[in-house]
């Protein structure tokens, strides 16, 4: 089996710090070498595979801003679709843009979305939905107007994550500074139950971080670290007492509530979108449904077992397991 996976190229594949596209891109095109599949993935030209890399972009785009998004997106899109009838099948990752070429080829697509970043892109899945093999990574992030062909929730190596079985003695907020993500809301309530909080993730949105997260930065109960890479994710996840995932948002899936978990460290999350097929509610964590839940669901944590989390994580959040199901699919796909 000949497979092309298409990663975004904003971020190397696998990404330095921040890059969850990237990421699972990357950890599937490792996963099918293993199970034997010829692999080729297209991604920038310093990144890392076990199969072939196929490079136009010199570097991510996010990482210089010499590079001109559009430009290198086009021409790494145009790359794969050219060589389309090399491969029985193409994995895309990038989003709408390479479904508009999949009318010129015969070559079957999967494309995996990871989320809809607006109402707006809507029309180009709608106009590919018979053409395209559409994965939702949760139930809760499905469209109603499209099609699909599996629901495929993430997965991580966990053997990647070390197990802590003692709980820490600080909250994390771990993920984008930005109000979807309830930054504001961990500091709030850090600060209302008198509990040091690490912040780590890339600032997306800076005015936001200026006024409501910078002016509580003492460094000594309410810190922030800046982006983590995958060496130190681990240990930071791991020492944590809880995750606070307090969004605002209908999050379409949320890796670092699986990989808190991993650790052993139970999540407190809104009960919104993709958490409560993540989440057990009571032993992996506490789904909230209102943000005022918060303080009392941190006095329950007692009754999480850590070790439930990883468990959970282990028989659900593998990346073996979300490889092996990416695998029956294509199967399925080629041989009709």
């Amino acid at each position: 089996m000949k497979i092309a996976i298409l990663s975004p190229v904003a971020w190397r594949t696998p990404p330095r710090h921040y890059g969850p596209w990237e990421q699972i891109a990357s950890w599937i095109a490792e996963g099918l070498v293993e199970l034997g599949a010829t692999v080729t993935l297209y991604a920038t030209a310093d990144s890392l595979t076990k199969g072939r890399l196929r490079a136009v972009a010199p570097r991510p785009y996010a990482e210089d801003e010499s590079l001109d998004p559009k430009v290198w997106e086009s021409l790494h899109i145009a790359a794969l679709f050219e060589e389309a009838d090399e491969y029985d099948l193409i994995h895309n990752h990038y989003d709408f843009l390479p479904l508009t070429y999949t009318g010129l080829i015969k070559t079957p697509v999967v494309t995996t979305i990871h989320g809809f970043s607006s109402p707006k892109i809507v029309p180009v899945y709608r106009k590919y939905n018979h053409r395209v093999h559409y994965v939702s990574i949760s139930d809760a992030d499905r469209h109603p107007d499209l099609d699909y062909s599996a629901t495929i929730h993430h997965g991580i190596p966990v053997e990647q994550f070390p197990f802590h079985g003692e709980p820490g003695r600080y909250l994390l907020f771990f993920g984008r500074i930005h109000p979807d993500k309830g930054a504001a809301e961990a500091v709030q309530l850090a600060r209302r139950v008198e509990q040091p909080l690490i912040m780590a993730g890339i600032i997306q949105d800076r005015p936001y971080f200026e006024r409501t997260v910078a002016p509580y930065l003492d460094g000594e109960q309410i810190s922030y670290i800046g982006p983590v890479g995958p060496a130190e994710k681990g240990a930071l996840l791991g020492g944590a007492l809880a995750l606070l995932h307090l969004i605002n948002f209908d999050e379409p899936f949320g890796l670092s509530v699986v990989e808190a978990m991993a650790c052993g460290t139970p999540v407190i999350a809104c009960n919104r979108g993709s958490m409560p097929e993540l989440i057990r509610h009571g032993e992996t964590g506490f789904l909230l449904e209102h943000h005022e839940e918060a303080p009392a669901a941190l006095q329950r944590l007692g009754e999480i077992r850590r070790r439930d989390c990883r468990t959970h994580v282990e028989a659900n959040f593998s990346v073996q397991v979300m490889v092996k199901r990416y695998f029956e699919l294509y199967r399925r796909i080629i041989n009709k």
